[in-house]
């Protein structure tokens, strides 16, 4: 018994000692999967680990500030900005952070993109008159921003979707820019917001298909969405008001919903010395009802469209890596492809006057696609321009650029007739509608200097100057009403062209 006692603990004791032996041996460790360079798409791209998407990371970071306008790198032309007194920023800020995310995979159908670019940013706004009258002065703050904590002016900001599309076979479904705009779109000098002649770089929704026949030439068809994009006004001039008429703004606002995209087609040629790029845009206007309810009627739709012309010439004997960016544009009810969405579509901008009996003078002016009367049709607007930018590179480090852009806007004689007796009814236009032009012309000029020490890290001074000239009779006035919120009294303004000029500090890194 004892015998077989010793066994079976001599056993035990051995399988123990086995085990542990065995619970002792290194465990083969699961490969790590290290993110790889993928240099299928050029720099910056890289693996995703355990997938064969290769993905890119960028974006900028940067501080801007505007001297003498309300706006960021936009010309004060309307609102506290165009008044020109006490409630006028002279200087606004800007901070910036943008993100952009691209994806691309290889398939047998070729490759398939994703593209999204965020800016995260937090603008200063400045203050209106708050009150009902002018007897109190009341102001109160007017930013963007939406509140944080406490008033909301110290924490907050504002999200920005630039893109976000995918690309597959020839196909871009999403927020891109708009196939009707030249690739430098209202940046021939990569400086001012605001230049009109041409179409803009705001993206827009679309379904887009771009045929490549090689050589460089390219052929894009795009349907995309035009609501608060490729809209500027449709005005029924029979709703206008007195507020309304003062600011720029020829009658109620009576846009109705989409009805249609729009229709772009755009071909290009792109080749070692530049590009031309040639596009045409169908929009239609879609206006809402005459009156209160649909009972009231309404006018028939109308369809506009937009026709553009661009020329990029590359590497020209003044430097290398020169540039010259132009382009052309023509209008009938589509006049955003003209004055795009970064510029005012009404003004109203207050100066100096040596008139007798008058408080001050006033440009006033506004952009259309058509106007039309109760009871009558619609009256397409049009409207015409170019901008264009020489970019100059004084050497690695340095460079400047000389920009502008003039834009027009006509109205036929019916749409004449319409706004006229809206400014003799309602404003008491004193040349009468013999002296009433509710035409005008529209232009920017400047210049940019940018200098960049490090890679990725540039900083840059920019100046723009810009002239409203509108066509009222000289010497014509209008009585307008007070106006609490730009501070400005009821009394007798001299209808006058108007100018302005605005600067722009900036720092920025890219990465």
């Amino acid at each position: 018994m004892k015998l077989m006692k010793s066994l079976i603990l001599g056993s035990a004791a051995m399988f123990a000692s086995v085990g542990a032996q065995a619970a002792d041996l290194p465990v083969k460790a699961k490969a790590i999967e290290y993110v790889k360079i993928c240099s299928l798409y050029g720099a910056g791209f890289y693996y995703i680990p355990g997938t064969d998407t290769c993905i890119k990371l960028g974006g900028y970071v940067r501080g801007t500030a505007i001297l003498n306008s309300n706006g960021v790198w936009s010309p004060a032309t309307g609102g506290v900005g165009g008044a020109h007194n006490r409630l006028s920023n002279y200087f606004t800020s800007q901070s910036r952070m943008d993100l952009g995310i691209d994806t691309r995979t290889a398939t047998e159908y070729g490759v398939v993109r994703t593209y999204a670019e965020l800016a995260f940013t937090w603008t200063a706004g400045g203050y209106a008159g708050a009150g009902t009258n002018l007897t109190n002065g009341a102001t109160a703050y007017n930013g963007s921003n939406p509140a944080g904590s406490g008033s909301g002016m110290i924490s907050g900001g504002s999200l920005g979707v630039y893109y976000a599309f995918l690309q597959f076979a020839g196909f871009t479904f999403g927020r891109a820019q708009s196939q009707f705009s030249s690739p430098w779109a209202n940046y021939p000098g990569n400086s001012f917001d605001g230049l009109p002649g041409g179409g803009g770089w705001e993206a827009v929704n679309q379904v887009a298909y771009t045929a490549d026949f090689g050589q460089g030439i390219t052929a894009s068809f795009s349907a995309e969405d035009q609501a608060g994009h490729t809209t500027t006004n449709i005005w029924n001039v029979s709703g206008a008001t007195a507020a309304g008429l003062i600011a720029g703004s020829y009658g109620a606002g009576d846009i109705g919903g989409t009805r249609s995209p729009d229709f772009v087609a755009a071909l290009r040629v792109d080749q070692a010395w530049g590009l031309v790029q040639a596009s045409l845009a169908a929009h239609d206007n879609h206006a809402a009802y005459y009156g209160l309810d649909e009972t009231t009627g309404h006018p028939n739709d109308k369809w506009g469209w937009a026709g553009q012309l661009a020329l990029s010439i590359k590497n020209i004997p003044t430097g290398v890596g020169d540039t010259i960016n132009v382009q052309g544009v023509y209008t009938n009810g589509a006049s955003s492809y003209n004055f795009q969405p970064y510029t005012a579509f009404t003004y109203a901008m207050y100066g100096s006057t040596g008139m007798g009996g008058a408080y001050q003078s006033l440009g006033i002016a506004g952009v259309s696609d058509s106007v039309f009367v109760t009871g009558a049709g619609q009256q397409l607007t049009t409207s015409y321009g170019f901008n264009g930018a020489y970019t100059h590179n004084w050497n690695p480090q340095w460079n400047s650029a000389i920009f502008g852009g003039w834009a027009a806007v006509r109205y036929n004689n019916t749409a004449k007739g319409y706004i006229c007796g809206a400014l003799v009814g309602t404003l008491a236009l004193s040349s009468g509608a013999g002296g009433c032009n509710p035409d005008f012309n529209y232009g920017v000029v400047g210049v940019a200097t940018r200098w960049t020490p490090v890679k990725g890290l540039t900083f840059s001074a920019e100046a723009a100057y810009v002239m409203l000239d509108q066509k009222y009779a000289s010497g014509s006035t209008v009585t307008a009403p007070a106006q609490a919120g730009i501070a400005k009294p009821a009394a007798a303004y001299e209808l006058k062209d108007q100018s302005n000029f605005q600067m722009m500090l900036r720092a920025q890194r890219n990465f």
